[in-house]
């Protein structure tokens, strides 16, 4: 018997004695459902495809509550056992795939509204986006941010994942101050902590994929609903789209939830819209709260021509244009073409315009531009989702590169670790730390927070 098959043994007989200590969690044993549960969107990156679509856990357990977590972290803390948390599985960076197998925890069974007040709303960790808003409606609430992915992904997910979306405009990314309110945690050990976070210390499970604590709750803050149009304006050059969306950006008096600018050749891949657009006709899309339109419309003038503009609706059966923009303009491509992937930019506030031209020009046809206007620190600015042309690792590094070259930070989407997905290619210091003690043996998610070494005594 070689090594690695001795290996394999033991951590099955490991994930056995788990499975019996939590007798009466639910557990998913169908071959099919855990290969799926292991997975997330890495796919949308052929790179992250070749490492990681082997990688499948031994079980998936779908906790119903808390006590449910608390006795999975326990049994896996005693018997060495790998756990991997998951929401929805819309990530793009392997977030949720187990790296070495054992028990991904499904937790899209704790849905629970717990509460919610003027300005925040306290939910578990498995609540889907969609979900909340809906139930936050008639109080005239609603999420300051949420993913393209918002009628699939979970709160939980998103938080874990890390990032901003549509509501960035306003409010920044996840890691701006506020904008995580509390998060409660479940730690893996042999006797699982629940400890509850607040202020900056929720910080600690932003963007930490599941590897600081299972999140089972979360206190989110909420913006005040408005009635959100969904508008699409077409322009003769991607350019002028830029330069009237940065305009609008700046214009503080309109309220806006998305600002969204994607280049004539991806348009052509948003069936949706499609339809309503020139062949060399880049678009600006855009959630404009209703009030404000004849101001959003005179600021556009004749430059521009609006051809899309509806009620914004997000039920079944409607495409809200939020699914035209963020990784959803990538994945948009994907449906009909394989061969391309994409890059995260961020742009230097203090010279926009002059770094998205620069970057525009790069590569010709090896790449579609798609930018989205944010808040970053303070201060306007957009992040870049560029739909790139695939040929090979060698060639999207170079062009990671070219990128950093002229000023333009890249959050690499290509590699599966936190460090080496950070625009700071390091790991946050307080999220480090905070491994040591709520995940001594590096139990949770392992092989994603690369610096991480547990102490000789846990090993």
């Amino acid at each position: 018997m070689n090594i690695s098959t001795e290996a394999a043994l033991s951590r099955a007989r490991a994930v056995e004695r788990v499975l019996s200590d939590i007798d009466g969690v639910p557990i998913i044993a169908e071959p099919v459902a855990i290969r799926r549960k292991s997975r997330d969107y890495f796919w949308y990156s052929p790179i992250l495809n070749e490492q990681l679509a082997g990688k499948v856990a031994d079980a998936v357990v779908a906790p119903r509550n808390e006590a449910d977590v608390i006795r999975v972290a326990g049994a896996c803390a005693r018997h060495g056992v790998p756990l991997t948390p998951r929401g929805a599985g819309t990530g793009n960076y392997g977030q949720c795939v187990p790296m070495e197998g054992g028990v991904v925890i499904d937790m899209i069974g704790m849905t629970q509204i717990i509460s919610h007040s003027p300005g925040v709303v306290r939910v578990e960790a498995g609540a889907r986006m969609v979900d909340i808003d809906a139930a936050l409606a008639p109080s005239g609430w609603e999420q300051r941010m949420h993913p393209s992915t918002k009628r699939t992904a979970t709160v939980g997910g998103f938080v874990a994942g890390g990032s901003g979306g549509v509501g960035s405009i306003n409010y920044g990314g996840l890691r701006e101050p506020g904008n995580i309110l509390g998060a409660r945690i479940v730690t893996v050990e042999r006797e699982p902590r629940v400890i509850d976070l607040s202020a900056d210390a929720a910080q600690k499970v932003n963007r930490a994929y599941g590897t600081t604590g299972i999140i089972t709750r979360l206190d989110m803050p909420l913006a005040p609903k408005w009635e959100w149009v969904d508008v699409v304006v077409s322009f003769s050059d991607y350019a002028t789209a830029v330069q009237v969306g940065h305009e609008i950006a700046l214009a503080d008096g309109i309220v806006k939830k998305l600002l969204s600018v994607c280049e004539a050749p991806l348009v052509r891949h948003f069936s949706g819209i499609a339809g309503k657009i020139g062949e060399h006709e880049s678009i600006l899309i855009c959630m404009i709260a209703r009030p404000f339109l004849p101001y959003f419309e005179a600021l556009i003038g004749a430059r521009g021509a609006v051809v899309h503009e509806e009620d914004f609706d997000e039920t079944p059966g409607h495409t809200p244009v939020y699914e035209y923009t963020w990784n959803h303009s990538t994945l948009n491509v994907l449906k009909t073409d394989r061969a391309v992937t994409y890059l995260q930019c961020l742009f230097p506030h203090d010279r926009l315009a002059e770094s998205v031209r620069e970057t525009s020009a790069l590569f010709g046809d090896e790449q579609m531009q798609h930018l989205e206007f944010i808040r970053f620190g303070g201060r306007l600015t957009a992040s870049a989702l560029p739909v790139i042309r695939y040929s090979t690792a060698d060639r999207v590094n170079e062009m990671i590169a070219a990128y950093e070259a002229r000023g333009v930070f890249i959050a690499n989407p290509h590699v599966v670790t936190l460090e080496d997905g950070s625009r700071h290619k390091r790991a946050d210091a307080d999220q480090l730390g905070f491994k040591h003690q709520v995940d001594p043996q590096g139990l949770l998610n392992p092989g994603k927070m690369r610096t991480f070494a547990p102490h000789a005594e846990h090993v």
